[in-house]
């Protein structure tokens, strides 16, 4: 039997692919447990500065797999309680993909429902392919929703957008969602690994600590007031400008006499 989960970890890029292409990658338990535990070595390995998360064959992730709720399946544990944590424990996931000190990148291949459109959500960057198609599904399916897209989503699209999408659960194309901000860029198929490779390999060359600094300002940004992001910024700034790495970086920025990348 074919791991659930595959991860790879090159020149500072992990690449986490979710591993059912015959369910079009559809969240079941063992898959779920399998990918939990590669996001957080992924986040843990101090050699990685990037993860991409990607499904195999044609689809990223269909989100739950529906097929898979049969009574032995919904059989209660001891109590609602336990069911309540070991579901909260597996939607840590998408906690991961967003506060993680690391740039998160989702390589959408593919359909993106439910769960699958969560996790995609939670990531800094999302790259889609022409293809690929959008749902949040959970209305469809009898459910209420999970791993946090009711946050995600009204903050990337705007709650009026976002509540359309969760009551009226129609199919979004990779055009329509890269318009409306939900897709960082959409590509041709054939141009989404090379692309979302570039990327990576980008990110990936930055100063790490002023990248994983970054990232946390990001992500604290949305908590906290203008005046606690200002001192953050400054503390954090000022470990930048005592770092090796980040000083050698605006060293080679000097010499090249160059201006900012544009994107």
């Amino acid at each position: 039997m074919e791991d659930p989960v595959l991860l790879d970890v090159d020149r500072g890029v992990a690449t986490i692919t979710l591993n059912r292409p015959e369910r079009l990658n559809a969240m079941t338990t063992p898959l779920v447990e399998a990918l939990l535990q590669s996001v957080e070595a992924a986040a843990a390995d101090p050699a990685v500065s990037v993860v991409v998360l990607t499904g195999a064959g044609r689809g990223f992730c269909a989100g739950g797999d529906v097929s898979t709720r049969t009574e032995e399946d919904v059989a209660p544990r001891p109590s609602f309680e336990e069911d309540v944590a070991a579901a909260r424990r597996v939607m840590g996931l998408t906690e991961l993909l967003h506060d993680m000190p690391k740039a998160t990148i989702a390589k959408v291949n593919g359909p993106c429902a439910g769960a699958g459109m969560a996790m995609a959500c939670a990531c800094d960057l999302r790259y889609a392919a022409e293809s690929a198609v959008f749902t949040t599904a959970f209305l469809t399916v009898g459910a209420s929703g999970d791993h946090g897209l009711t946050w995600t989503l009204p903050r990337l699209i705007g709650a009026t957008k976002a509540r359309e999408l969760f009551l009226l659960p129609d199919r979004l194309r990779a055009d329509e969602a890269e318009r409306i901000g939900l897709v960082t860029r959409t590509v041709p198929d054939a141009d989404l690994t090379a692309t979302v490779d570039a990327v990576a390999e980008r990110l990936a060359a930055s100063p790490p600590l002023a990248l994983r600094l970054l990232k946390q300002n990001l992500v604290d940004a949305e908590h906290v007031s203008l005046g606690e992001v200002l001192d953050l910024e400054t503390e954090r700034l000022l470990r930048c400008f005592r770092d090796d790495e980040s000083t050698a970086a605006a060293r080679r920025f000097l010499e090249k006499g160059a201006r900012p990348a544009q994107t």
